[in-house]
C-alpha cells in the first residue's frame, strides 16, 4: 500500500516535473487563444538554452518571447504572423522546423542525398564482393612449372 503511494506519488512527480515554464501570469484567460499560443511557443527554439522551447525554457528571453507571442495573439495576428514577427527580430534559428527554401533547402537535403550516396556505395561494395573472381586457367607451362614447385 506505501509502496504504491510512493510510486504515485514519484509518478505525479515526474509530469508535474515536465510542465511547462509559462507563468500563471503570462496564461491567457481565453482557452482557445491559450491553446493557440502554446503551439506556436512549441515551435519556437529559445535562443539561450537551443535545445528546448520557448515553453519549456525558463530563460528570460524566453519568458519575453512567450508574452510577445500572446501579445501579438491577443492583437489578432494569425499563427504565421506571429512566427514570422519573432523571425524577423531573431531570424530562423529560432524554429525549429525551418523552411525549406534558400540556404536551408541544402540542410533539408543533405541528409537524404547523403544516405542515398551511402545506400548506394553499400550496394556496389556488396555487388561487387559477391562476384566470384573468375577462375584463372593455367597454360600448360605454368602447370608443369607448378608441378616442378611442389
Amino acid at each position: 500500500m506505501l509502496r504504491g503511494l510512493g510510486l504515485s506519488l514519484l509518478v505525479a512527480m515526474a509530469v508535474t516535473g515536465a510542465a511547462h515554464a509559462v507563468q500563471p501570469d503570462e496564461v491567457l484567460a481565453d482557452p482557445a487563444l491559450e491553446a493557440r499560443a502554446r503551439a506556436i511557443s512549441h515551435n519556437l527554439r529559445c535562443p539561450v538554452c537551443q535545445g528546448e522551447s520557448i515553453d519549456d525554457s525558463s530563460a528570460p528571453i524566453s519568458r519575453d518571447l512567450r508574452l510577445v507571442v500572446r501579445e501579438r495573439i491577443m492583437e489578432g495576428d494569425t499563427d504565421a504572423e506571429v512566427v514570422d514577427f519573432i523571425v524577423a527580430r531573431y531570424g530562423e534559428f529560432v524554429l525549429f522546423n525551418p523552411k525549406a527554401e534558400g540556404a536551408n533547402l541544402i540542410l533539408w537535403l543533405a541528409g537524404p542525398g547523403l544516405l542515398l550516396m551511402g545506400l548506394a556505395g553499400a550496394f556496389v561494395y556488396i555487388r561487387r564482393r559477391a562476384d566470384p573472381v573468375a577462375a584463372v586457367e593455367l597454360t600448360e607451362g605454368e602447370k608443369a612449372r607448378l608441378k616442378d614447385l611442389i
